[in-house]
This record gives C-alpha cells, sequence and structure tokens, in this order.
C-alpha cells in the first residue's frame, strides 16, 4: 500500500491538478470556474479534481445544481506531517554535528 503522503505528492505531480488546486486557495470554486482560462476540458478538469479528493486534498459538496470544490486541509497535514519527519531527523543531524565540534574544540 502507497504511504498516504506519497499519495498527496503523487496527486500534487501534476502540473494541471497543481494549478486547480492553487485556484482552490481562494475558497470553492465550481468545475467551470476553475476550468476557466485553463488549456483541459471540463471532463478533464473533473477528473483531476477526482484524483485531489481521492488525496484527501479537495472535498466537494452540493450547491443547487452544481458541484463546489475546496482544498480540504486532511492532505496537506498528511504532507506536513511526512516533511515533519525530515525536519525532525534534519535537526538532530545538526545537533549531533554541533556536538562533535565542541567536543573537538574541547580537546584542543
Amino acid at each position: 500500500m502507497v504511504p498516504y503522503a506519497e499519495k498527496v505528492l503523487d496527486a500534487l505531480g501534476d502540473p494541471t491538478r497543481r494549478a486547480v488546486f492553487k485556484r482552490l486557495r481562494g475558497g470553492a470554486r465550481s468545475v467551470s470556474e476553475l476550468t476557466a482560462g485553463l488549456d483541459v476540458s471540463r471532463p478533464a478538469v473533473s477528473q483531476h479534481l477526482k484524483i485531489l479528493k481521492a488525496a484527501r486534498l479537495v472535498s466537494d459538496r452540493a450547491e443547487g445544481t452544481r458541484r463546489l470544490y475546496a482544498v480540504d486541509t486532511h492532505g496537506i497535514e498528511a504532507l506536513r506531517h511526512w516533511l515533519d519527519g525530515f525536519w525532525d531527523e534534519t535537526l538532530t543531524a545538526f545537533r549531533e554535528a554541533a556536538e562533535r565540534e565542541a567536543a573537538k574544540e574541547k580537546m584542543r
């Protein structure tokens, strides 16, 4: 099974999906609004939204006869947690290197 954070990264790996996702930063939008100005069709945007939704980066809700899509923070939180693991490892490595240097200075 693919780790959840990798699913998020895979979903954001496509430039069109990133463009759609960026447009949602300003608030909920319909497929028509998301498609405006992109060089892809409405059905293609719908397919991209399906992938973003599977990665829990996007949620949708019905409003009358249309669906509105918005950013779902679950996917972002998973990605942030995954990246935090790298940050923790980096900070630990930095601390260990600083301690080694301090020990060398004491020996001089």
